[in-house]
Formats: structure tokens, C-alpha cells, sequence
């Protein structure tokens, strides 16, 4: 497939070093291009837009209870308050270190961060939860009295890790399915106030299959309500000096346990984000049609950043002794204590790293009803969520009307067949640089139309064969607001996505011109500017045939 390739906007000296390894020297990286301040304001200033208040997050966050990570809690939430973000999930990894010892020491961390940041940063207890079966996936629970004590049974009960279920047989993907019921059943019976569940990095290894998705969504209505549409690590495909391998950390090949379903190029990203997402008529566009939530979402899935200095003795990057080799005189290890040491400020300064800080290139958007820890969560459940990197735009409102009816993203309406429904879509534009120093400009928005055909006979199924690019609008705009709207009848149901681009890398997609004219393009291993391929991604509006209509 060819490239279109839209010249690049003009820009500082940084644009060409970053389109090449994205450091030119330590230092430098340390002290400027990877320090430069985010677009985006607080919470404290955020605009409504009608009725939502729109924050933007991160649900996938490690700290030093991690065993390949530094940072103090109160040291994301800094980093996430200086780039941009409103709340933020602190996931550390299920290991017999964090369930042995790490839960309250990290509970008592975040009770203390959410006391200290409470008017800048909402911040929320969870894990990264190692699946039986599975890849990993987000775990976030609402604050309440009993959630380290609940987390802590959580990791020991069904994390993969602690007992050794990480293998994909079928009792193992049983036991995934047990533990999302464990979830539903200790907020059915007021243990915690809330709990869901999102998936991380599903193509990453293979091992996340179409049957499994559809199982865990099913499992508890309302626990699994999606999953990373763009993994972390984005930095991870710049060249030499960078750590030149895949973005994401998308550049393995199926092994034992992957579902063979898969093609190759599912094992990369494409325009950074998974295969699932990324392919118009693809697995995501495939639930879709079953007519289920089943919403995206981005993360930096934060360890370390490209800049960042690593600390002395212990080397989180070395993984051939991170959490073995004794950090003091004493002999203590992270699998002994469950913890790393505070970051010191010596060190090494990370040349090589595949991260990015939280906020400063993926960000996830949620219309919440206010500013609250419940309200956040109650968003992502209902679907009123878009995902951004780059900060390629700042704002996003559509609503799809009908009659007197209204939906937001997620929603949905009831139309009877051949009425006419009418989208609308408010885009407010990057006006200033992003972390990176860049000016995003959005090039082209695209309205993305699938068939809901009803629950998969087929729990497997990867395709969509009704969906596919509706309409797009060329934009040459470049500051203020951004309407655009279209009217169609409907002949059946179904639903709408949006997604936007830069514009810098597009080719037709896996099924076609007349699919997909124009979309992202798979990622080359060892050379993937991240800065120079944006997209955003918005979750989709169903629409829902009125029952007597002809």
C-alpha cells in the first residue's frame, strides 16, 4: 500500500529531531524536548460542553510497587497534573510481592495523594491485573473504606501471577470469567462502591482472543467495558538512540497460547493504535454490531519516560535482576518488600525508554456530569469517551438527534425504519504546541457507519462486513471550533464512530478502498515517530429500530 503523505506544518529545530530518534543527546532530552510543557489546561478551568464537563485521564499508571518501575505515587500525579490530566489510575502489577506486601502501602500512598491533589487531580486505586489466560488489563475501583482490603483478596485470589494461571487453557480462561463475576458480586453487595475492568494492550502477544473479549464483556454486564485502543510506550519505535523496536511494544509473533486467528500485522499498531481498533470492519467494529458497549480508551502505560533519570544501584530496565538485586546494604529486594526505593535524583538519565509521562501524548477523554471520583467511572461506562494522542485536538461534542431525541457519545436512540437522524460534531482545535513543541493540525475527520447485527453466532468473529467510512471531511481549518454534521435515513440498526487524523500516513485499509479509503498505516519496527502520525478516536452512538416499524 502507498502513503499519502500531507507536508509537514513548518515548526522549530525540535520537529526534525523528533522525526528522527527523538533525542540528540541525553541532556538535551532530560532538560528540553522531553520536558516541554503540555497543550492542555486543568480541571480547574475545564468548559462544559452542554451538560458534561470533560476531563482527561489515564487508567493505566505504575509506581514503585511495581517491579519495573520508580516513580512515588505523589510523583505521577505531579507529572500528571503538570501535563494536562484530571484523574489518573495507579496500576501496579500482580506479583506475590504486591500481594504479599505492596496493597497498603499503595492504598495509604493514594489515600494521601487524593488528600494532597484533591482539587487538581482525581486519583483512583487499582492494579494491573496479570488475566488467567489473558493479556493484562486495567482493574479501577472507586474510592471506599474497604478497596485496599478488597484489592488485596482481588490480586490473590485470580491474579495470574500469584497462581500461576497465566497459560490459555480453558480452565484458565474459566477462572478470568470467575473473577470478573467476583468483581460484579462485591458491588452487587456494597463491599466496594464500584469496580471495572478494561483490557490492556490486546494484541501486544496474541493471547487476547475475540471469544475471550465476548466472554469477559457478558460475564458481568457493566464490569468489562472495553479496552486500550492505543497501547503506552509509544515512544518505543524511534530509532537509535530511542529503543527502535515496535510502538507499543507491539513487535513479537504468535506463540503458544495465541489465537491463531490472528494475522501478523496484528502483532503491530497501526497509526499507534491496536489492530482491533484500527481496522475498519475489524474485531472492534465486530462487537460493535452485536449492538453491546464495548468502548476505547488510550493510556501512556507510565513506567519510565525517554529523559527521565534512573535511579542507583537498582536498574528497573535491567528486567534480568530489577526485582531480585538488593537496593541497600541490608539485602532488601523488591520481592522481599514489595516495594522499590524513593527515586533519589541520581543516576543515569533513560536514552532508551519506550514511555512517555502521563498526559503528555495520550490522553482519554470523559464526559462526566461533574468532578468526582463516581463520575468519572459512571462516564466510561456509559461510553462518553474519546481518545486522543498528541493533543491533535483539544475538545470534542457530538451528539446524533432525531425528533426530540438526543444522544451523546455511548448513547443510543430509537428511531422507526427510514427516519432521518442527524449528526452533529463540534471539534475545538490545538491551537498551541503540544509536549513535543508541535502544532497538531487535524487534516481529515471521519464518520465511521456499522451494521448492528446482533449477538455473534460466532464467539470468534473478527469481521464487520457492514461497516465501513461513511463520509469525510477534509479540514483546512486550523484554530477555533470545528462544526460538521450529516443527515442519512435509516434503514436498519446501527451506529456511528468518529476518528480524525493528522494526516501524514494513510493508505486504504485491510478490506479495501471502499471499506476504509484511507486509514492508518501499520507502523514500521525501529522507525515510528509518534509526533508525526496522530489520531483520535471517538466511541460510537447506536442507533436502535423502534419495535412495530415497518
Amino acid at each position: 500500500m502507498t502513503d499519502v503523505t500531507r507536508p509537514h506544518s513548518t515548526g522549530s529545530p525540535r520537529r526534525s529531531f523528533l522525526r528522527g530518534a527523538g533525542l540528540t543527546g541525553a541532556g538535551v532530552a532530560a532538560a528540553t524536548v522531553l520536558g516541554a510543557p503540555a497543550a492542555t489546561a486543568s480541571a480547574t478551568d475545564r468548559p462544559r460542553r452542554g451538560e458534561y464537563l470533560w476531563l482527561a485521564g489515564d487508567h493505566h499508571l505504575h509506581s514503585q510497587y511495581s517491579n519495573d518501575a520508580m516513580f512515588r505515587v505523589d510523583d505521577q500525579v505531579q507529572r500528571a497534573i503538570e501535563h494536562g490530566l484530571d484523574w489518573m489510575v495507579i496500576t501496579d502489577h500482580g506479583n506475590t510481592a504486591f500481594s504479599s506486601y505492596s496493597v497498603p502501602m499503595l492504598a495509604a500512598d493514594v489515600a494521601a495523594a487524593r488528600k494532597a491533589s484533591l482539587e487538581k487531580m482525581l486519583v483512583f486505586l487499582g492494579m494491573e491485573w496479570n488475566m488467567p489466560g489473558a493479556e493484562h488489563a486495567t482493574l479501577m475501583l472507586a474510592p471506599g473504606k474497604n478497596e485496599a482490603d478488597f484489592l488485596n483478596e482481588f490480586v490473590s485470589k485470580y491474579d495470574a501471577r500469584v497462581n500461576n494461571t497465566r497459560d490459555g487453557t480453558p480452565a484458565n480462561e474459566a477462572l478470568a470469567v470467575e473473577a470478573i463475576k467476583f468483581l460484579y458480586r462485591g458491588v452487587r453487595d456494597g463491599r466496594i462502591p464500584d469496580a471495572l475492568v478494561l483490557a490492556n494492550h490486546p494484541c501486544r502477544l496474541g493471547i487476547d482472543s475475540p471469544h475471550e473479549l465476548r466472554a469477559w464483556r457478558d460475564a458481568a454486564p457493566g464490569t468489562v467495558l472495553g479496552m486500550e485502543g492505543a497501547p503506552g510506550h509509544q515512544a518505543a519505535g524511534l530509532p537509535a538512540p530511542g529503543m527502535a523496536r515496535g510502538r507499543g511494544l507491539y513487535d513479537s509473533a504468535p506463540s503458544k497460547y495465541s489465537f491463531p486467528g490472528l494475522p501478523a500485522e496484528a502483532y503491530r499498531t497501526h497509526g499507534g493504535f491496536d489492530w482491533m481498533t484500527a481496522t475498519v470492519g475489524g474485531v472492534w467494529d465486530s462487537l460493535l454490531a452485536e449492538g453491546k458497549p464495548f468502548w476505547i480508551t488510550v493510556s501512556s502505560d507510565g513506567h519510565q519516560a525517554c529523559g527521565d533519570w534512573v535511579k542507583n544501584p537498582v536498574d528497573p530496565l535491567d528486567q534480568s535482576s530489577y526485582d531480585t538485586k538488593p537496593y541497600d546494604e541490608t539485602g532488601r529486594t523488591f520481592m522481599t518488600t514489595g516495594k522499590f526505593p524513593d527515586p533519589i535524583g541520581a543516576g543515569r538519565p533513560v536514552t532508551t525508554y519506550s514511555g512517555l509521562p502521563p498526559g503528555a501524548y495520550s490522553k482519554t477523554w470523559v464526559g462526566a456530569t461533574g468532578r468526582g471520583h463516581r463520575p468519572v467511572m459512571d462516564a466510561i461506562r456509559a461510553g462518553r469517551v474519546w481518545a486522543c494522542h498528541g493533543d491533535l485536538i483539544s475538545g470534542l461534542d457530538v451528539r446524533l438527534r432525531s425528533g426530540g431525541q438526543e444522544a451523546p457519545l455511548g448513547g443510543r436512540i430509537s428511531v422507526k425504519r427510514g427516519s432521518s437522524v442527524r449528526l452533529s460534531v463540534e471539534i475545538e482545535l490545538t491551537e498551541g504546541g503540544n509536549y513535543a513543541q508541535l502544532h497538531p493540525e487535524l487534516a481529515r475527520v471521519d464518520l465511521i457507519m456499522g451494521t448492528v447485527t446482533g449477538p455473534a453466532t460466532d464467539p470468534d468473529t473478527m469481521t464487520a462486513p457492514g461497516a465501513h467510512v461513511l463520509k469525510s471531511w477534509d479540514v483546512t481549518q486550523t484554530e477555533g471550533t470545528l462544526t460538521l454534521s450529516h443527515t442519512l435515513k435509516i434503514d436498519g440498526p446501527c451506529y456511528f464512530r468518529l476518528r480524525g487524523t493528522d494526516g501524514k500516513r494513510n493508505a486504504p485499509g485491510p478490506y479495501g478502498a471502499a471499506v476504509d479509503p484511507a486509514g492508518p498505516v501499520i507502523d514500521v519496527l525501529g522507525n515510528a515517530n509518534p509526533w508525526e502520525d496522530l489520531w483520535f478516536y471517538a466511541n460510537p452512538i447506536f442507533v436502535d429500530i423502534r419495535k412495530g416499524s415497518l
